[in-house]
């Protein structure tokens, strides 16, 4: 039996959900999966993967158009194999505290290629984040970086039994 590819994507302006997408594949990986990792820009063909997990920032409510068009431009493909969504936003623990339900855009994306589940995760603005909105966060105390590592492997590993049970 070979080893399962799974292909981690993601979406993101300032790259915190590059970070969590890292993670997942280094769970994956220590899973005994081959997870490959690229930005949802470069994913123009799943057909080499068993199985996709598709992340993406949110902004204002909006889940990121990067990992919106890749859902839509591989959805023929992506209805043919196993796929998990995420999303990664909420600057406070909200997202720990309580399970934080798909903005309706990434519910609509998530109907479309016949996603199993979504998870939401903590997002992260610091002093470090470009952007006129990100300095005024941090200015005002709202920044911090909100993503548990322990929760995402948690996750992860979840995707892991999910595939290995297949």
């Amino acid at each position: 039996m070979s080893t399962k590819r799974v292909l981690v994507a993601y979406g993101t302006k300032h790259g915190a959900t590059a970070g969590i997408a890292e993670q997942i594949a280094v769970t994956l990986r220590e899973d005994g999966l081959d997870a490959v990792v690229l930005p949802a820009d470069d994913v123009h063909d799943v057909r080499a993967y068993d199985a996709v997990v598709l992340g993406g920032s949110l902004y204002a409510g909006h889940w990121s158009s990067k990992a919106k068009h890749c859902a839509e431009r591989n959805a023929d493909s992506l209805r043919h194999r196993p796929v998990w969504m995420f999303s990664s936003g909420p600057l406070d623990r909200s997202a720990e505290e309580h399970d934080v339900p798909p903005v309706s855009s990434v519910a609509r994306e998530m109907q479309l290629v016949g996603a199993r589940e979504h998870m939401t995760f903590g997002g992260s603005i610091t002093a470090h984040t470009p952007g006129f909105l990100a300095k005024a966060l941090t200015r005002q105390g709202k920044g911090g970086d909100f993503r548990n590592p322990e929760r995402i492997q948690k996750w992860a590993h979840h995707i892991s039994a999910e595939l290995v049970a297949a």
